[in-house]
Protein backbone atom coordinates (compact mmCIF):
# COMPACT_ATOMS: atom_id res chain seq x y z
CA UNK A 1 0.00 0.00 0.00
CA UNK A 2 3.12 2.45 0.70
CA UNK A 3 4.54 1.56 -2.75
CA UNK A 4 0.98 2.51 -4.47
CA UNK A 5 0.97 5.77 -2.57
CA UNK A 6 4.53 6.40 -3.39
CA UNK A 7 3.59 5.77 -7.23
CA UNK A 8 0.61 8.25 -6.97
CA UNK A 9 2.69 10.70 -5.83
CA UNK A 10 5.92 10.61 -8.06
CA UNK A 11 3.00 10.72 -10.63
CA UNK A 12 1.75 13.87 -9.89
CA UNK A 13 5.00 15.47 -8.96
CA UNK A 14 6.25 14.64 -12.29
CA UNK A 15 2.77 15.95 -13.69
CA UNK A 16 3.78 19.12 -11.84
CA UNK A 17 7.40 19.73 -12.94
CA UNK A 18 6.19 19.11 -16.71
CA UNK A 19 3.67 22.07 -16.21
CA UNK A 20 5.95 24.17 -14.65
CA UNK A 21 8.65 23.89 -17.56
CA UNK A 22 5.78 24.05 -20.17
CA UNK A 23 4.11 27.49 -18.09
CA UNK A 24 8.19 28.98 -17.86
CA UNK A 25 8.56 28.18 -21.97
CA UNK A 26 5.38 29.93 -22.52
CA UNK A 27 5.45 32.93 -20.88
CA UNK A 28 9.01 33.51 -21.21
CA UNK A 29 8.42 36.71 -23.25
CA UNK A 30 4.99 37.45 -21.38
CA UNK A 31 4.25 41.33 -19.76
CA UNK A 32 5.58 41.74 -16.57
CA UNK A 33 2.49 41.33 -14.14
CA UNK A 34 1.49 37.83 -16.26
CA UNK A 35 5.34 36.45 -16.30
CA UNK A 36 6.36 33.37 -14.66
CA UNK A 37 6.92 35.23 -11.48
CA UNK A 38 3.05 36.24 -11.32
CA UNK A 39 2.26 32.65 -11.87
CA UNK A 40 4.98 31.27 -8.83
CA UNK A 41 3.00 33.69 -6.29
CA UNK A 42 0.35 32.54 -7.42
CA UNK A 43 0.72 29.23 -6.51
CA UNK A 44 2.48 30.15 -3.76
CA UNK A 45 -0.49 31.91 -2.30
CA UNK A 46 -2.71 28.98 -3.71
CA UNK A 47 -0.61 26.18 -2.07
CA UNK A 48 -0.93 27.99 1.51
CA UNK A 49 -4.64 29.12 1.64
CA UNK A 50 -5.12 25.33 0.00
CA UNK A 51 -3.53 23.84 3.42
CA UNK A 52 -6.54 25.93 5.71
CA UNK A 53 -8.94 24.20 3.17
CA UNK A 54 -10.13 20.37 2.29
CA UNK A 55 -9.58 20.82 -1.48
CA UNK A 56 -7.67 18.09 -3.81
CA UNK A 57 -4.21 19.89 -3.72
CA UNK A 58 -3.47 18.12 -6.80
CA UNK A 59 -6.13 20.20 -9.14
CA UNK A 60 -5.28 23.91 -6.91
CA UNK A 61 -1.92 23.38 -8.02
CA UNK A 62 -2.31 22.67 -11.46
CA UNK A 63 -4.78 25.50 -12.14
CA UNK A 64 -2.32 28.17 -10.23
CA UNK A 65 0.19 27.21 -12.81
CA UNK A 66 -1.80 27.27 -15.81
CA UNK A 67 -4.61 29.91 -15.01
CA UNK A 68 -2.34 33.24 -17.16
CA UNK A 69 -1.22 30.09 -19.37
CA UNK A 70 -2.60 32.50 -22.67
CA UNK A 71 -5.11 35.22 -20.79
CA UNK A 72 -7.56 36.99 -23.02
CA UNK A 73 -6.29 40.20 -22.61
CA UNK A 74 -3.55 38.99 -24.69
CA UNK A 75 -5.39 37.23 -26.92
CA UNK A 76 -7.83 39.66 -28.56
CA UNK A 77 -10.52 38.67 -26.10
CA UNK A 78 -10.39 35.04 -26.68
CA UNK A 79 -11.76 33.71 -23.26
CA UNK A 80 -11.33 30.33 -24.22
CA UNK A 81 -7.57 30.33 -25.53
CA UNK A 82 -7.01 29.42 -22.04
CA UNK A 83 -8.88 26.68 -20.92
CA UNK A 84 -8.32 25.39 -24.45
CA UNK A 85 -4.16 25.82 -24.31
CA UNK A 86 -4.14 24.02 -20.56
CA UNK A 87 -6.60 20.92 -22.11
CA UNK A 88 -4.53 20.22 -24.60
CA UNK A 89 -1.06 20.44 -22.81
CA UNK A 90 -2.53 18.35 -19.77
CA UNK A 91 -3.85 16.05 -22.03
CA UNK A 92 -0.95 15.74 -23.97
CA UNK A 93 1.10 14.46 -20.92
CA UNK A 94 -1.91 11.87 -19.85
CA UNK A 95 -3.59 13.62 -17.02
CA UNK A 96 -6.75 12.11 -15.89
CA UNK A 97 -9.92 13.64 -18.13
CA UNK A 98 -12.19 14.85 -14.79
CA UNK A 99 -8.76 16.78 -13.50
CA UNK A 100 -8.38 18.43 -16.58
CA UNK A 101 -12.27 19.24 -16.72
CA UNK A 102 -11.77 20.70 -13.05
CA UNK A 103 -8.32 22.53 -14.20
CA UNK A 104 -10.07 24.25 -17.28
CA UNK A 105 -13.39 25.42 -15.69
CA UNK A 106 -11.09 27.28 -12.66
CA UNK A 107 -9.09 28.66 -15.38
CA UNK A 108 -12.96 29.68 -17.27
CA UNK A 109 -14.06 31.16 -14.18
CA UNK A 110 -10.96 32.93 -12.59
CA UNK A 111 -10.90 36.35 -13.84
CA UNK A 112 -12.71 39.53 -12.07
CA UNK A 113 -14.38 40.66 -15.26
CA UNK A 114 -15.25 43.95 -13.81
CA UNK A 115 -17.28 41.88 -11.29
CA UNK A 116 -20.63 42.09 -13.33
CA UNK A 117 -20.86 38.61 -14.57
CA UNK A 118 -22.01 35.36 -13.21
CA UNK A 119 -19.33 32.48 -12.54
CA UNK A 120 -20.68 29.28 -14.61
CA UNK A 121 -18.98 26.84 -12.20
CA UNK A 122 -17.63 26.96 -8.75
CA UNK A 123 -16.09 24.53 -6.40
CA UNK A 124 -13.53 25.20 -3.33
CA UNK A 125 -10.99 24.31 -5.39
CA UNK A 126 -11.79 27.30 -7.52
CA UNK A 127 -12.14 29.43 -4.25
CA UNK A 128 -8.56 29.00 -3.64
CA UNK A 129 -7.14 29.91 -7.13
CA UNK A 130 -9.08 32.67 -7.58
CA UNK A 131 -8.24 34.28 -3.80
CA UNK A 132 -4.56 33.56 -4.56
CA UNK A 133 -4.73 35.47 -7.79
CA UNK A 134 -6.62 38.19 -6.48
CA UNK A 135 -4.21 38.23 -3.13
CA UNK A 136 -1.37 38.89 -6.27
CA UNK A 137 -3.33 42.24 -7.93
CA UNK A 138 -2.90 43.60 -4.40
CA UNK A 139 -0.41 45.46 -1.75
CA UNK A 140 2.88 46.27 -3.02
CA UNK A 141 3.03 43.74 -5.64
CA UNK A 142 -0.25 44.73 -7.02
CA UNK A 143 0.28 48.20 -6.99
CA UNK A 144 3.63 47.33 -9.31
CA UNK A 145 1.57 45.04 -11.74
CA UNK A 146 -1.50 47.44 -12.49
CA UNK A 147 1.67 50.29 -12.95
CA UNK A 148 3.79 48.08 -15.49
CA UNK A 149 0.49 46.63 -16.97
CA UNK A 150 -0.70 50.73 -17.40
CA UNK A 151 2.76 51.58 -19.28
CA UNK A 152 2.36 48.35 -21.13
CA UNK A 153 -1.09 50.09 -22.84
CA UNK A 154 0.30 53.40 -22.81
CA UNK A 155 -2.27 54.83 -20.30
CA UNK A 156 -2.14 57.51 -18.31
CA UNK A 157 -1.29 57.24 -14.23
CA UNK A 158 -4.22 59.75 -13.58
CA UNK A 159 -6.68 62.25 -15.10
CA UNK A 160 -8.77 64.47 -12.23
CA UNK A 161 -11.01 64.70 -15.11
CA UNK A 162 -11.94 61.29 -15.19
CA UNK A 163 -13.78 59.43 -12.95
CA UNK A 164 -13.60 55.76 -12.14
CA UNK A 165 -16.33 53.88 -13.85
CA UNK A 166 -18.11 51.66 -10.93
CA UNK A 167 -20.68 50.54 -13.42
CA UNK A 168 -18.87 49.16 -16.25
CA UNK A 169 -20.27 45.86 -18.25
CA UNK A 170 -17.90 43.10 -18.99
CA UNK A 171 -17.09 44.37 -22.14
CA UNK A 172 -16.36 47.67 -21.49
CA UNK A 173 -14.15 46.47 -18.48
CA UNK A 174 -12.08 44.56 -21.03
CA UNK A 175 -11.72 47.07 -23.68
CA UNK A 176 -11.45 50.32 -21.06
CA UNK A 177 -8.64 52.78 -21.53
CA UNK A 178 -8.63 54.36 -17.79
CA UNK A 179 -5.97 55.65 -15.86
CA UNK A 180 -4.25 53.37 -13.76
CA UNK A 181 -5.36 55.18 -10.45
CA UNK A 182 -9.08 54.24 -11.88
CA UNK A 183 -8.31 51.02 -11.77
CA UNK A 184 -7.82 51.03 -8.40
CA UNK A 185 -11.85 51.60 -7.43
CA UNK A 186 -12.45 49.50 -10.36
CA UNK A 187 -10.58 46.55 -9.47
CA UNK A 188 -8.54 46.38 -6.99
CA UNK A 189 -9.90 48.47 -4.18
CA UNK A 190 -13.04 45.54 -4.72
CA UNK A 191 -11.06 43.04 -4.02
CA UNK A 192 -10.90 42.32 -0.10
CA UNK A 193 -14.75 41.80 -0.04
CA UNK A 194 -14.32 39.28 -2.64
CA UNK A 195 -12.30 36.82 -1.03
CA UNK A 196 -13.97 33.39 -0.82
CA UNK A 197 -11.55 31.79 2.15
CA UNK A 198 -10.73 32.44 5.76
CA UNK A 199 -6.91 32.95 5.33
CA UNK A 200 -7.94 34.47 1.55
CA UNK A 201 -9.96 37.59 3.75
CA UNK A 202 -7.22 37.82 6.39
CA UNK A 203 -4.31 38.51 3.95
CA UNK A 204 -6.53 40.52 1.61
CA UNK A 205 -6.99 43.13 4.78
CA UNK A 206 -3.50 44.42 5.57
CA UNK A 207 -2.99 44.50 1.24
CA UNK A 208 -6.07 46.57 1.11
CA UNK A 209 -5.07 49.37 3.95
CA UNK A 210 -2.09 49.32 2.28
CA UNK A 211 -3.18 50.33 -1.35
CA UNK A 212 -5.53 52.99 0.30
CA UNK A 213 -2.17 54.01 2.29
CA UNK A 214 -0.59 54.46 -1.03
CA UNK A 215 -3.56 56.36 -2.51
CA UNK A 216 -3.52 58.50 0.14
CA UNK A 217 -0.20 59.40 -0.49
CA UNK A 218 -0.37 59.64 -4.21
CA UNK A 219 -3.20 62.12 -4.12
CA UNK A 220 -0.83 64.51 -1.87
CA UNK A 221 1.84 64.29 -3.47
CA UNK A 222 0.31 64.85 -6.72
CA UNK A 223 -1.32 68.39 -5.37
CA UNK A 224 2.02 69.44 -3.87
CA UNK A 225 1.76 68.90 -0.71
CA UNK A 226 4.35 68.08 1.85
Amino acid sequence: MDKQIQLISMTEKEIIDETINFVKVTLQNAEGGHDWWHIERVWKNATAIAATENVNGFVVVLAALLHDIADAKFNGGNEEIGPVTATQFLKSIDVEEEVIEQVANIIRNISFKGGNFTQTFTSLELAVVQDADRLDAMGAIGIARAFNYGGFKNRELYNPTLAPDLNMTKEKYKNTTAPTINHFYEKLLLLKNKMNTNTGRQIAEQRHVFMENFLAQFYKEWEGER
